[in-house]
């Protein structure tokens, strides 16, 4: 195996710095004259009659929060765009909180989603460890109305979707969000000492192992009003980018990870405990990779699977390859088992031969079975988020979110 695809090793780390440059300058066009952020196309070109949604705002205002934090000067400019459009037209001074987006004639797309609130919490987070300005102020207006709609402290969990004025919440609840939630509340934490929110983040791990280890290890990922599975959900549509049915190997392996983070921040001073939840973290990881890579013979991870484990939508997606990197670095680095390190040379070696666009930058976002190029799902590359992030946390502390990691010790990883 070549030694690019190696963890720990000179040559390995050169190849995501590498990576990681790449994916920075692929991005830089994506901010409007008024700061939200375009969806990029396939090289890196603004699409501008689609709308500037706020989730993807916000993962640029994070990735490029985290490009000051390496000391790459030309990255501030970026941040700071993504914030004020944060902070400006995305931001519902009527009603509160943030709309899903703005449309190209500068209409407000209706509703106001969890998933977006938590990236926008996240962007904040790094944004303030990356002494941009106004972070702290925005993360603070974040934090109050997430708190406020968002946060069920009585179900330990988080609803999804409100109307635009935060009158009739939408009876869906799903995972989704509420694993972006976990995300988010561990990285304000580790942004501002705020412990509540590493509290809050492991209630939520706590629902989530619990659903897997009644489901064989795959996740519901769509729930009733009352928190009940509803494992047929979108049967019809089953390749939906963000409520696709079945099982999604994918945010297990993300799960994994997050669930790690926690539990090593979390128990510093109980090594049982954190075992059983790294245990727990490695049942998810090791059901997805079996259900999920290379399940039709082809290498690459499926997107979906049946509750039996079965492939339903055998496209690959960039950002469940990206998860799968983290992951399996992370799991290394816990536990010191080999076999983690061998997935992650396999991961990084189909990275280089199959997902890296090396003609127009960054990665496919969608490959078919064939592991050819394909947009049913994900059209163009609406941002950087994924596969950069895959560029850091291999060689992060795995007891840190990611910007955290990289404020405490940006040197390492330059």
């Amino acid at each position: 195996m070549k030694k690019i695809y190696c963890i720990d090793t000179p040559e390995n780390k050169q190849f995501l710095t590498n990576i990681r440059n790449n994916l920075l300058q692929f991005g830089h066009n994506f901010p409007s004259g008024t700061g939200s952020s375009y969806y990029l196309g396939n090289d890196g070109t603004p699409w501008k009659r689609r709308p500037r949604e706020t989730w993807i705002t916000s993962r640029m205002a994070h990735v490029y929060s985290i490009g000051c934090l390496l000391g790459q000067k030309s990255c501030e400019n970026l941040a700071d765009a993504a914030l004020a459009g944060l902070s400006g037209e995305l931001y519902d001074k009527e009603n509160g909180g943030w709309y899903s987006g703005i449309t190209a004639e500068g209409d407000s797309l209706p509703d106001k989603q969890c998933y977006a609130h938590a990236f926008v919490i996240l962007a904040a987070s790094s944004a303030l460890l990356a002494r941009r300005p106004h972070a702290e102020e925005l993360l603070k207006k974040a934090l109050a109305l997430y708190d406020k709609r968002f946060w069920m402290e009585e179900e330990d969990l988080a609803c999804d979707t409100w109307n635009t004025e935060f009158t009739i919440l939408d009876e869906y609840r799903g995972l989704n969000a509420n694993m972006h939630t976990a995300e988010a509340f561990l990285s304000v934490a580790d942004a501002t000492g705020e412990e509540k929110y590493r509290t809050r983040a492991g209630r939520i791990i706590k629902h989530v192992i619990s659903w897997a280890t009644e489901n064989n290890w795959r996740i519901p990922e769509h729930f009733t009003k009352d928190w009940l599975p509803d494992l047929d959900y979108n049967k019809e549509h089953p390749d939906d980018p963000f409520k696709p049915y079945g099982a999604t190997p994918g945010h297990a392996i993300e799960w994994a990870r997050l669930i790690t983070q926690w539990a090593v921040s979390t128990y510093q001073e109980d090594a049982d405990t954190a075992a059983a939840y790294i245990t727990a973290a490695e049942n998810l990881y090791r059901r997805a990779v079996s259900d999920a890579w290379k399940a039709d013979g082809s290498p690459g991870f499926v997107y979906t699977t049946d509750w039996t484990g079965k492939p339903v939508v055998h496209d690959r997606m960039h950002w469940t390859l990206a998860e799968a990197i983290n992951t399996s670095a992370v799991l290394f680095r816990i536990t010191g088992e080999e076999t983690y390190a061998e997935h992650y040379m396999a991961f990084m070696k189909y990275l280089d031969e199959t997902v890296l666009d090396k003609q127009n930058g960054s990665c496919f976002h969608q490959l078919d079975q064939n592991n050819q190029p394909t947009d049913t799902v994900w059209p163009g590359k609406p941002d950087i988020y994924h596969a950069f992030q895959a560029m850091l946390i291999p060689y992060c502390s795995a007891d840190r979110s990611v910007a955290a990691a990289v404020a405490q010790n940006p040197s390492s990883l330059r």
